[in-house]
């Protein structure tokens, strides 16, 4: 097994465990953002699940593959967008302690993903710059999930947790752009224009 199928493979298994976790959470204090960050944590599993098995196939099969990866991406955005629209209706503010706690913890996993991917980033083109650009954004989501916690103790609001889980919302809508950019990028020098 390559270095980079052992760093996938890891990254799978840890964002899968904690989507567990942070899902839970999410559900029993009504938080959006770790609702957003926990959707996110399923998606990375699925993600570097794909990147697995797309590491055997021809670079214009990766390309297409990393263009695909960049719609998945989109995914957990429209579920936080549909999460803080009910959360707004509601009026309900999370527990601040469970956010801090769990958004730490979520930190921690991301923290040790993104070192793993950081790599061999460069080493299958937009496939393994998908995970690891999903891996960094979510190292920041969390240390903004710790914040909204504290912040939310102090004023008791949920404007901290929507906009935070808004946040994470831009974050992955720019990962997207930003995987599907290098994915078609490869894709076309793969097929050069024959015109």
């Amino acid at each position: 097994m390559t270095a980079v199928s052992r760093a996938v493979r890891f990254v799978a298994v840890a964002n899968l465990t904690y989507f567990v976790v942070e899902f839970a959470v999410a559900t029993r204090i009504g938080s959006v953002s770790l609702f957003a960050d926990s959707i996110d944590f399923l998606e990375d599993a699925a993600v570097n699940v794909l990147i697995l098995v797309g590491l055997a196939w021809s670079a214009r099969s990766r390309a297409r593959l990393g263009m695909v990866l960049a719609l998945v991406l989109l995914l957990p955005g429209l579920a936080t967008l549909w999460t803080a629209w009910s959360a707004w209706g509601s009026g309900s503010v999370p527990a601040p302690t469970p956010l801090s706690v769990t958004g730490l913890g979520a930190f921690v996993v991301n923290f040790g993903c993104a070192l793993t991917l950081a790599k061999v980033r460069h080493a299958h083109g937009s496939l393994t710059r998908a995970a690891f650009l999903s891996a960094r954004n979510d190292v920041i989501a969390n240390v903004a999930i710790v914040g909204a916690g504290g912040l939310t103790a102090l004023i008791v609001s949920r404007w901290p947790d929507l906009i935070v889980g808004l946040g994470i919302f831009a974050m992955n809508l720019d990962a997207a752009r930003d995987v599907f950019k290098a994915a078609r990028a490869e894709h076309r020098l793969e097929l050069p224009d024959q015109a």
